[in-house]
């Protein structure tokens, strides 16, 4: 297993694990993350086995959620890894390598978000496996906390933020 950061050539091969996931990016999406990985304002990182890249993953040292902002914590996001390199660790070690990014720039926690509907579910147990807990704010919908009696559709947007001490 190698973990290596993704560059411009690498576009092509994000854009097909992201479809082997089922999710289709939008044109710009992975070169706009290259471009904030080259204003050092996130990491995008591809995971490969036997030199087959199976999976990517993000650490954004400057998310947009409010609680994260404020305490300066960055955030693992977009992680993925395609069905035929699951239950293999490749996700723990990419999760482990952005821990490990952000304690080496002084980091003291770090932030992941989850899905709340069962397409979820394995990322929900590997969080808390690797000792990640809920922030206590509740549930966000793109972000922003989800009030009492507020409506909002159970997709991807529709989370439980989570942190844990580095």
């Amino acid at each position: 297993m190698t973990i290596r950061r993704a560059t411009s050539a690498d576009i092509g091969s994000l854009n097909a694990l992201a479809a082997a996931n089922g999710s289709v990016k939008a044109p710009d999406y992975f070169p706009a993350c290259l471009a904030e990985q080259d204003a050092a304002r996130r990491e995008l990182y591809i995971i490969a086995a036997d030199g087959t890249n199976a999976g990517y993953g993000m650490l954004n040292w400057h998310p947009q959620y409010s609680l994260y902002k404020r305490l300066g914590i960055p955030e693992i996001q977009d992680l993925n890894v395609i069905p035929l390199y699951r239950c293999n660790g490749m996700a723990s070690a990419l999760i482990g390598h952005c821990e490990a990014a952000a304690r080496a720039r002084g980091c003291t926690q770090m932030g992941i978000s989850v899905g709340l509907y069962s397409d979820y579910g394995a990322a929900q147990r590997l969080y808390v496996k690797r000792g990640y807990v809920p922030d206590g704010f509740g549930v966000t919908y793109d972000r922003e906390t989800v009030r009492p009696g507020e409506f909002r559709p159970v997709d991807d947007n529709l989370c439980l933020m989570m942190v844990r001490d580095l």
